[in-house]
């Protein structure tokens, strides 16, 4: 049985990643309750088992006295010194007893087999929880292998996660035994055990790329400052370098487009917008609207609202499908805009209700790299 046992010991170890100090303990505990069952709730037990040999010793604990009046708590003193005669035991002293192990009956051995099963689950679960409680917010690869109402569930590693449809990409439809990536987004204790709660559609999940796919983001020389995200559609965030040589949105883009493509991909042909941040708001505003080419722009600091001139053919990609460009401009940058056409700013003009404080040149001329670089992006 022994050796038996410290077999079983090792394979639980090895295929659940469970440490055997660990199983040991819950198989002492499964044991201890198939003995309350035969020796009674309140008889004072306990299970000991031996790592090296296996060997399982089921101990219970006798208050030595002159005379017994209830054998499963009371011993007498010849009995007593007969357990062990070189120890000095007298009246009041509590001594150990070997209880026979063989016959605990079926009622016995099925509550052993039960609590084993409770236990162990309930071991593996803590193992699990342990193991990702620490990778929130990072990038892990699993294996799609259901889906149940609203929500995929993904296989990673020995845990099972669940992803809800609506944190996957708006234009992609998993399929079972797929291998994604996706964002640790939270991990959390239940009645059931751990849940592992994943995204595809965060806006950290593409942090998390980049951090994978450009070492300047990974090793902290280039910075993602600000990160707005709608998923499967248009991401645009901002990115600054710690140092002058290195230009940030050349880093992020790679040679000849490599890096983002390669996230771009990830994202199912998701559009990704690389703004050079600065403090100056003109130039922010100009960027974040990209791809859009701006022509004039007037701030109102105070309010942080901003009224931006465009071209007439530049409107609609200015505004974007359904407003999502300027609604991603504003949220990236926290400036309120206004963006109308070159025909409507002259109207106002004309009719003297042009604001004065809108300037044009310089500041478009500083947004033409920005345009010119996020197409270029777009074309990756």
């Amino acid at each position: 049985m022994g050796r038996e046992l410290i077999q079983l010991v090792e394979q639980m170890r090895r295929e659940r990643g469970i440490p055997e100090e660990t199983i040991l303990k819950t198989l002492e505990s499964a044991l201890l309750s198939a003995a309350r069952k035969k020796y009674g709730i309140e008889t004072n037990l306990e299970v000991k088992i031996d790592p090296k040999s296996g060997q399982i010793s089921l101990i219970g604990f006798r208050k030595v006295v002159k005379k017994v009046t209830d054998s499963k708590e009371e011993i007498s003193l010849s009995d007593a010194k007969k357990l062990d005669p070189e120890k000095k035991v007298k009246v009041g002293d509590e001594v150990e007893v070997h209880l026979d192990m063989v016959d605990f009956g079926r009622i016995a051995a099925q509550t052993a087999k039960q609590v084993l099963f409770q236990k162990v689950r309930e071991a593996e679960r803590e193992v699990i929880f342990e193991e990702y409680k620490d990778k929130v917010g990072q990038i892990a690869s699993g294996v799609v292998i259901r889906r149940e109402k609203n929500n995929y569930y993904v296989a990673l590693g020995r845990a099972e996660a669940v992803i809800p449809q609506k944190e996957t990409l708006s234009n992609e439809s998993l399929r079972r035994g797929e291998t994604i990536r996706v964002y640790i987004e939270d991990v959390r204790l239940s009645s059931k055990g751990p849940v592992i709660l994943l995204s595809r559609a965060h806006p950290n999940f593409v942090v998390e790329l980049f951090k994978m796919e450009v070492p300047e983001i990974y090793e902290g020389i280039v910075v993602i400052k600000d990160i707005v995200r709608e998923a499967g559609d248009r991401t645009k965030l901002t990115v600054y370098s710690k140092n002058t040589t290195i230009d940030p949105v050349g880093a992020c883009v790679g040679m000849k487009g490599t890096r983002v493509q390669s996230i771009v991909r990830e994202l199912k042909g998701e559009r990704i917008d690389i703004i050079p941040w600065t403090d100056d708001p003109r130039t922010l505003l100009v960027k974040a609207l990209s791809p859009a080419h701006v022509d004039k722009i007037g701030i109102n600091e105070e309010e942080k609202s901003a009224m931006v001139v465009v071209a007439d053919q530049q409107l609609s990609i200015a505004i974007g499908k359904k407003g999502q460009n300027v609604r991603l401009a504003m949220k990236l940058t926290g400036w309120d805009i206004d963006i109308i056409s070159e025909t409507e700013y002259e109207k106002m003009r004309a009719g003297e209700s042009a604001p004065e404080e809108i300037e044009g040149e310089a500041i478009a001329e500083e947004g033409d790299d920005a345009n010119a670089q996020t197409q270029k992006d777009e074309q990756t």
